[in-house]
């Protein structure tokens, strides 16, 4: 009877520890985030233009992450793409973001299915919010993403460099089909 809690309190330890492991991250160097991030400026459509995808985004056409600056400061998000082509049925999804680090605003969770947040930091945005990365610590995804669907080739092998880098293989990064509106 008296093994019962200490195997009780053994499978608690590890159920912690299992947890606090997929917060460690991974790939090296600690991902850094951009120094500051004002959120006013950062609200708004940003068109996908590469990414390596997770499972929802394959055959993704069209994407583009809508931000909106809720009163609390959350941030509304509506993800939305069309599905293999660019008539495909459309897909939306809403998560919701949560500003983690209200320093430089750079490092988000995003909830897609409550209580889970994923990492989110934003590891590059130019002096014009007109271009960011969006990076995970595990380095397992990554999203580029401007303010237009138009993005020239030369732009994509410059962020491309950019995710090499910071850890990422950058022949997993693809380009995501815009049509121009």
């Amino acid at each position: 009877m008296r093994r019962f809690p200490q195997v009780l309190r053994l499978l608690l330890a590890a159920s912690i520890l299992s947890l606090l492991s997929g917060c460690i991250e991974t790939g090296g160097e600690p991902m850094k985030t951009v120094d500051r991030v004002d959120l006013e400026r950062f609200m708004g459509d940003w068109y996908v233009v590469a990414n390596i995808p997770t499972f929802v985004e394959k055959g993704a056409h069209n994407a583009v992450e809508s931000y909106a600056l809720n009163p609390d400061g959350t941030i509304a998000t509506t993800f939305t793409f069309n599905q293999d082509a660019f008539d495909g049925p459309q897909k939306v999804h809403h998560p919701k973001g949560f500003v983690l680090d209200t320093t430089t605003n750079a490092s988000w969770g995003m909830q897609f299915i409550w209580p889970i947040k994923a990492d989110f930091r934003i590891i590059y945005l130019d002096d014009d919010y007109q271009t960011t990365v969006i990076g995970r610590a595990k380095r397992d995804y990554v999203w580029v993403m401007s303010r237009t669907p138009d993005f020239s080739d030369a732009e994509f092998e410059e962020m491309k460099a950019f995710i090499e880098s910071v850890g990422y293989a950058p022949s997993k990064l693809q380009r995501v089909p815009q049509q121009g509106v």
